[in-house]
C-alpha cells in the first residue's frame, strides 16, 4: 500500500543541488514561546566557552530556529582540558576552519535523548558527517550513563534536557573526530600491529587512502531535486551528497594470532595463508607471485588473506552490520543477517547479530558475529565481533573504520561448503556499498518510521532522504537514459523486507552485477517484491541472456493464474503435509512465499507484526536457475515489456535471493525448504 510508488512526476525544482546545507528553508523559520537551544546555550554560564565558539562559527542562528537538534555540550571545564591537551591557551589560536569542525561534530539533526543512544554507533551522523560512538558505563558516583567516543560521557543530572527545538546533552568532554585514513587509524594501535604492519607490507596503502570520488562533486549539481508521487505521499528523491570511497576492516589481534596460532611475524603469517588459500587456488601454487617475496600481488596468498578481511563499504557502526534496530526481522523466529562483499574477489562476509536463543550454542545473545552457521546440521561459531576498541584508541577514521574479531576470518572449504551452502538473502540496499557508505541506506530520524503521512513534496529531509542514482554513481550498474533507480527511506508499515526498498521506473532497462556465490553449480535466483496492479512487466536475461517468460508485478499469489482459491493466508494453521503441498505447487510455477521471518505494522499505527509470508501481494520470484561459475562476473538485466502505464512503468527490488541446489533441490515426499 503506502510502500508502492504508483506516479512518477519529474519537476526539475529551481534549487539544483549543491554541497548539503545545514541551514533551514527559511519558510519553515517558526517564533516559539518556549527556549530555543540558542537561548539554552547563552544562558547556561557552564558552556560559555563552546557557546563562544557557536557564536564565532555563525552557528547560532541555526539553533535559534525550527528543527530537531542534539547538542553535545562540552562543560567549560572540558573545553579548557581539551586545550591543555592541544598546548593551547586559548580559542582565539584555532582557525576559524578548526572551530567550525569542532562546532559541528558536537551537533546532530536528530533529537535524541539516552533513550535513543544504543551500543555501536548513534543512528544519526553529526554535522560533520561523522558517526559519533556509543557506549554505556558508570560514571565515578556510580550512576549509568551514555558514553561518548570512548571516553566523554553525557553528565547524568543534566541529561536529556529538553528545549523547544531539541536536547541538550551536556558532556564531560570534548568529542574529536579523527581525520585520517583507515591504514593510519589501525598503524596507531599497537594491539594490532601484525595485522596492520601486513596490510602496509602487501600493498594495500595504495587503496586504503582513497576517500571521495572528486570527479563527482563537479557533476553533481547537474542532477536537480525530483518529486514523485507514493501513493498518497507525494515525495522528492535527490542524488547524494557526495560519492565517498570507504572500507570496513575486521582485525584479529596479536594475542589471537599468538595464542590461537603462535603466530608471531609476518612469515608466519604468510605460511597460514599458504594453508588456507592454496587449497582454494590450487592453480597459483607453482607461480612467480606465490611465494613471500611477492605479497603486494593480489594472488599471492598472504595479500588474498588479507584481503579477505576487508569490506569495500563503510559500515557505519557496530549496529549497522546487521538491520539498524533490527528492523522488520522477527527476531525470535530468525536472527537478522547481512552479506558484503569484501576486497577478496568473488567473496562474501555474512554477519549475523544473534537472538533466537534456539540456535545460540556457545555464543552470546545479541551480539554479532561473522561467518557463522548454528543449526541442525552445522555447528560453526564463526569469527565474535568486538562492539569497541579500547578508550585510549580510535577505530574510526575518514574512510572507514575497523572491529576487533576473535579470531581470523577465512574464505576456505568450511566457509564456503558449510557456512555459505544456504539460501543468501540480501536486501538490494546491501548489494551496492556505495548506498551505505555514503549514509544512504536505512537513513531515518525524528520517528520517521512510523511518519504515516508526511507534507506533500516535503524537501526539508526531516524524517529521511529519498536518493535517486544517475548512471555512472553505482559500480557494476548500466541502465538506459529513460531509467529512474531510486532508493526510498524505510517506514515500519511498508511492504518491504528491512522497511526500505528500491525502485526503477520509466521505461527501464537496467543491468547490474550480481554479488557473488559461494561455489560453482546450479544456482536459482530469487526477488523478493510486493505486487500491485500499477506494476508493470519486465524481462529478466542472466549474462545477456533472456530467462523464461517477462515478469508480471501486477498479480498477487491468490490469481487464479497461480494458486487462485487454493490460497491460504495463515499458515500457522496448515499441516507439515499441507505446507509442503503448497509451497511444491507454488515452486512449479516460479513463486515462494514472503520470508515469513519477515514482517511490517500496521499502517496507521499499532504493533501487529503482518508477516510477508501471510500477504498474497509480497512474495518471492524464480527469476532464474541456472549454473554459475563463481569465479567469475555476473550480471542481471531487467528490461520493462509493458506499455500498460505508458511511460509510467514500476518495478520493485526489494530482497534479492541466492539458492544453491542443496536448499531448492528439495523433492521428497512432505519436505520442503525452510520458510523464514
Amino acid at each position: 500500500m503506502a510502500g508502492v510508488i504508483y506516479l512518477l512526476l519529474l519537476s526539475f525544482s529551481p534549487l539544483l543541488l549543491t554541497s548539503c546545507s545545514d541551514e533551514p528553508d527559511s519558510s519553515n523559520y517558526y517564533t516559539f514561546k518556549g527556549q530555543m537551544m540558542s537561548e539554552y546555550l547563552t544562558s547556561h554560564s557552564e558552556y560559555s566557552e563552546f557557546t563562544a565558539l557557536v557564536q564565532r562559527t555563525g552557528m547560532m542562528k541555526l539553533l535559534s530556529t525550527y528543527g530537531e537538534y542534539t547538542c553535545f555540550a562540552p562543560t567549560n571545564k572540558a573545553m579548557q582540558n581539551y586545550l591543555t591537551k592541544k598546548g593551547l591557551t586559548s580559542f582565539d589560536q584555532l582557525s576559524f576552519e578548526d572551530c567550525d569542525t569542532l562546532v559541528r561534530t558536537h551537533l546532530v539533526k536528530d533529537m535524541l535523548t539516552t533513550a535513543d543512544m544504543n551500543d555501536g554507533v548513534l543512528p544519526t551522523s553529526n554535522m560533520n558527517r561523522r558517526y559519533i560512538e556509543v557506549s554505556h558505563g558508570n560514571d565515578e558516583d556510580g550512576n549509568s550513563v551514555v558514553f561518548l567516543n570512548g571516553t566523554s560521557h553525557i553528565i547524568f543530572e543534566l541529561r536529556d534536557d529538553s528545549v523547544e527545538n531539541g536536547f541538550v546533552q551536556p558532556v564531560t568532554e570534548v568529542l574529536e573526530s579523527s581525520n585520517r585514513m583507515i591504514l593510519d587509524m589501525l598503524e596507531l594501535n599497537p594491539n594490532i600491529s601484525l595485522f596492520a604492519s601486513a596490510l602496509r607490507a602487501a600493498g594495500f596503502a595504495n587503496v586504503l587512502y582513497q576517500y571521495r570520488d572528486e570527479e563527482w562533486e563537479m557533476v553533481k549539481a547537474n542532477y536537480p531535486r525530483i518529486r514523485y508521487q507514493s501513493h498518497v505521499n507525494k515525495e522528492t528523491a535527490t542524488v547524494p551528497d557526495e560519492k565517498r570511497i570507504g572500507f570496513t576492516i575486521f582485525a584479529p589481534t596479536d594475542s589471537v594470532l599468538r595464542e590461537k596460532y603462535s603466530i608471531t611475524t609476518l612469515e608466519q603469517l604468510y605460511q597460514k595463508a599458504c594453508e588456507i588459500y592454496d587449497v582454494q587456488y590450487p592453480e597459483d601454487k607453482d607461480k612467480d607471485y606465490h611465494d613471500f617475496a611477492h605479497i603486494t600481488n593480489e594472488k599471492n596468498p598472504l595479500h588474498r588473506f588479507l584481503a579477505y578481511h576487508i569490506l569495500t563499504r563503510d559500515v557505519k557502526g557496530w549496529n549497522y552490520l546487521t538491520p539498524y534496530n533490527d528492523i522488520g526481522i522477527e527476531t525470535r523466529e530468525m536472527n537478522p543477517v547481512d552479506w558484503y562483499e569484501t576486497m577478496l574477489p568473488h567473496s562474501m562476509m555474512k554477519f549475523e547479530r544473534l537472538t533466537v536463543r534456539k540456535w545460540a550454542g556457545p555464543s552470546i545473545i545479541g551480539q554479532r558475529y561473522a561467518n557463522r552457521r548454528w543449526d541442525d546440521e552445522f555447528k560453526i561459531t564463526g569469527a565474535y565481533i568486538y562492539p569497541t576498541v579500547e578508550t585510549e584508541y580510535k577505530n574510526d577514521a575518514l574512510n572507514g573504520r575497523y572491529f576487533y574479531v576473535d579470531d581470523i576470518l577465512a574464505f576456505d572449504d568450511q566457509t564456503r561448503n558449510e557456512v555459505f551452502n544456504a539460501l543468501i538473502r540480501m536486501d538490494f540496499s546491501t548489494v551496492f556499498p556505495e548506498l551505505m557508505t555514503n549514509d544512504v541506506r536505512l537513513n531515518y530520524r525524528n520517528g520517521g518510521l512510523k511518519i504515516y503521512n508526511p507534507p506533500a513534496y516535503d524537501e526539508t529531509d526531516k524524517y529521511g532522504r529519498n536518493y535517486y542514482f544517475p548512471n555512472g554513481y553505482l559500480d557494476g550498474v548500466t541502465m538506459n537514459d529513460g531509467c529512474l533507480f531510486i532508493y526510498r527511506y524505510p517506514r515500519d508499515f511498508y511492504d518491504s523486507y528491512e522497511g526500505d526498498e528500491m525502485n526503477l521506473f520509466k521505461d527501464f532497462d537496467f543491468t547490474f552485477k550480481l554479488p557473488p556465490v559461494p561455489f560453482d553449480g546450479q544456482w536459482q535466483i530469487r526477488l523478493g517484491f510486493a505486487a500491485e496492479p500499477t506494476r508493470g512487466v519486465a524481462q529478466i536475461y542472466f549474462d545477456g541472456k533472456p530467462q523464461g517468460i517477462p515478469l508480471d508485478m501486477t498479480k498477487n499469489l491468490n490469481d487464479a493464474s497461480i494458486l487462485g482459491s487454493n490460497w491460504k493466508a495463515d499458515y500457522n494453521s496448515m499441516t507439515q503435509l499441507e505446507l509442503s503441498t503448497d509451497q511444491k505447487e507454488l515452486k512449479n510455477k516460479g513463486y515462494y512465499r514472503g520470508a515469513t521471518g519477515g514482517y511490517h505494522l500496521p499502517y496507521g499505527g499499532g504493533n501487529d507484526h503482518i508477516y510477508f509470508g501471510k500477504q498474497a501481494n509480497t512474495y518471492r520470484m524464480v527469476l532464474c536457475t541456472t549454473n554459475i561459475n563463481a569465479s567469475e562476473d555476473h550480471y542481471l538485466r531487467i528490461r520493462c515489456v509493458s506499455a500498460k502505464q505508458g511511460n509510467d512503468n514500476e518495478f520493485m527490488l526489494d530482497y534479492l535471493e541466492l539458492v544453491p541446489r542443496s536448499v531448492y533441490g528439495i523433492t521428497d515426499e512432505g519436505s520442503m525448504e525452510p520458510m523464514l
